[in-house]
């Protein structure tokens, strides 16, 4: 494993999707998690705006903010066939890329369902997050550590 597997992120509730995601880079994502239960495989669709497509598979592991997660882009041929071991633990939203301070933060619009989340990849864990003029007005409260917002849970 190197550090480039490790994942250090931050996650909010937010009351409402930030005005600075007009206008804002974004894609359309379909996320879908195979059956297991020590091992967290996932499935993830992109699409931009341009119509450029990704088809990519994860593994995650650990608990908190600091995960192991390995990815990687596969044929789309290989992901028609994983797909429908996914049915029942999907999520569909839009994710805007927000740049600040160095950072990006990504604004998930949850397309299947009343929800909004921000989410901050890190450096490292000590690293001292700063809350975005434009976040503050809409934001509810961390929730890095509730596993009910893990995606993994959110997925139906």
């Amino acid at each position: 494993m190197s550090a480039s597997d490790l994942e250090i992120e931050r996650k909010y509730l937010l009351s409402a999707l930030p005005d600075a995601t007009r206008g804002a880079r974004h894609v359309v994502m379909e996320q879908g998690y195979l059956p297991g239960v020590r091992i967290v495989e996932r499935l993830r669709h992109y699409q931009g705006t341009a119509g450029d497509e990704r088809w990519v598979r994860s593994i995650k592991a650990g608990t908190g903010i600091t995960r192991i997660e390995v990815e990687e882009e596969v044929p789309r041929e290989l992901f028609d066939q994983l797909w429908p071991l996914t049915l029942g633990k999907r999520v569909r939203k839009r994710r805007y890329y927000l740049p600040d301070a160095g950072l990006t933060w990504e604004v998930d619009e949850f397309l299947d369902r009343e929800l909004v989340l921000a989410e901050l990849e890190l450096p490292h864990e000590s690293h001292r997050v700063h809350i975005p003029e434009w976040l503050a007005p809409v934001l509810v409260r961390e929730v890095s550590h509730e596993p009910a917002y893990l995606n993994t849970a959110l997925a139906r």
